[in-house]
């Protein structure tokens, strides 16, 4: 069976409260006693957990030359739950019977972990409940992607699909408002309604959202630059539209 790893203090910190079951050993750095790795511990040993304390030369080669530990790898069985467009009906269904208007992220081919995992970050502080992306050419959670996302990862449900302009399809049947983000869009974040069940589609570093993304939603917003840069990077944008949706939701 494949072993996936999630490392970082928050990254692991998250998984063993939320699904300790799938961790099959911990690896932590030997000497370290700080509070924070403190209660990893105490954790893992609550849930029965392999320990096993090694020096950092071994930590850094478990991880490669893109990982920074902090001293804690988690080392899980095969992959971390995955969820699909099954899922993301049911969870719907399930929005719907609590009365509460569905708050989503869409990322149309984010290719960079940092970038995906930041996104990730955000959103879960947002209190988004999902966020969706294409399964193929976009960043997956990679280890990178969740160390970056902080603990995001392990809490907030991603939902790869194969075709995306499809998933959107359904949203829209679901009675839910589709917002793009695009550079010459004429209304800007702060004019939008975004109150209701609401997606915010994020475009790709770069070129942003593809065609078939674009033709796909209910409006196009963008965000007002000032400055001489003509755009923000996608995490900054996705963190600066999503707490804007949370300051009118509220």
């Amino acid at each position: 069976m494949a072993q996936q790893l999630v490392y970082g203090l928050h990254a692991v910190q998250a998984l063993l409260k939320s699904a300790p079951q799938q961790v099959q050993e911990l690896l932590l750095l030997r000497g370290r006693k700080d509070q924070k790795l403190q209660k990893i511990i105490r954790q893992a040993e609550q849930n029965e957990i392999v320990i096993r304390y090694v020096d950092r030369r071994a930590l850094d080669e478990k991880v490669g030359d893109d990982g920074n530990h902090q001293g804690a790898v988690a080392i899980c069985a095969g992959e971390t739950k995955v969820y699909d467009e099954q899922f993301l009906k049911s969870l719907l269904q399930q929005l719907e019977e609590k009365g509460v208007a569905p708050f989503l992220l869409i990322l149309d081919g984010v290719t960079d972990p940092h970038n995906l995992g930041a996104c990730l970050r955000s959103a879960e502080a947002a209190g988004v409940h999902a966020v969706i992306a294409p399964k193929d050419n976009a960043a997956g959670l990679t280890p990178v992607a969740r160390k970056v996302a902080c603990g995001a990862a392990e809490v907030l449900p991603f939902v790869p699909v194969t075709n995306l302009a499809r998933t959107m399809q359904m949203l829209q049947q679901a009675g839910i408002w589709i917002f793009g983000t695009a550079g010459e869009a004429e209304q800007d974040v702060y004019q939008s309604k975004l109150t209701g069940p609401i997606a915010i589609v994020m475009g790709a570093e770069g070129p942003g959202m593809r065609r078939l993304t674009r033709e796909n939603c209910d409006h196009l917003i963008k965000i007002p630059m000032a400055g001489e840069v003509s755009s923000l990077n996608v995490s900054v944008a996705t963190g600066v539209c999503l707490f804007e949706a949370v300051r009118q939701r509220g």
